[in-house]
């Protein structure tokens, strides 16, 4: 089993330290990654969590899954491996979303 967990549902005023201490519960925590809005810098309500070993993994999931973390139940899942994403093309357009006329 994998040890990097998804964690969705969070405050939006949760930090990486009180969700550490919060996973800490289950066992050693590797790392924490608060997502957050490129533009606003705003935590965008989820995360994930690396513990040490799949054991605690799966007892994080099994403690913490739908349980109240500041207000809210949290979602506790294995991460799924990111997947490529297609480049996407904007055609030929300008900043104002016209079409350019090259000729």
């Amino acid at each position: 089993m994998e040890t990097r967990l998804y964690v969705g549902n969070l405050p939006y005023a949760a930090t990486e330290e009180q969700i550490k201490e919060h996973f800490s519960q289950a066992g050693n925590v590797k790392s924490v990654a608060l997502i957050t809005d490129r533009a606003t810098g705003r935590a965008k309500g989820f995360g994930f969590v690396e513990m040490e070993t799949s054991d605690e993994a799966q007892k994080a999931i099994s403690m913490l899954h739908g349980k109240d973390f500041m207000g809210r139940a949290i979602t506790v899942n294995v991460a799924k491996p990111r997947e490529e994403r297609p480049k996407r093309n904007f055609g030929n357009r300008n900043r104002n979303g016209d079409r350019r006329n090259d000729n």
